[in-house]
């Protein structure tokens, strides 16, 4: 249960990075309400962290959290924001994925 919980965890951090970016393209009252939405994925992120790592180890967990973050951001890059998905971007979140899946399956929890 507590890895769904991280997983969690980790799909609200790409929630608060997503906010912040477009947080960055609006302005006024938008702008204000992504910064709310920001607030609310951080705390909400940051909570359902400390619950898994209570019973995970915890640089696992971060290690875990932190991809997911990570690799979700990038994919939000590529198909919101329209960033560049050139071979070398593709090739490195590859790898950082199954980098998650391996400590996933090594994690004696």
């Amino acid at each position: 249960m507590n890895w769904i919980i991280l997983i969690i965890a980790g799909l609200f951090e790409v929630g608060f990075t997503s906010c912040l970016g477009k947080a960055k393209e609006s302005t006024g009252t938008e702008a204000y309400l992504w910064y709310g939405g920001f607030l609310v994925s951080l705390v909400v992120s940051m909570v359902l962290l400390i619950k898994a790592t209570q019973s995970l180890p915890l640089g696992t967990a971060y290690a875990v959290w932190t991809g997911i973050g990570a690799v979700g951001t990038v994919l939000v890059g590529i198909f919101i924001f329209k960033e560049p998905a050139t071979f070398w971007r593709i090739f490195f979140i590859t790898t950082l994925i199954a980098s998650i899946v391996g400590l996933k399956a090594v994690s004696s929890h």
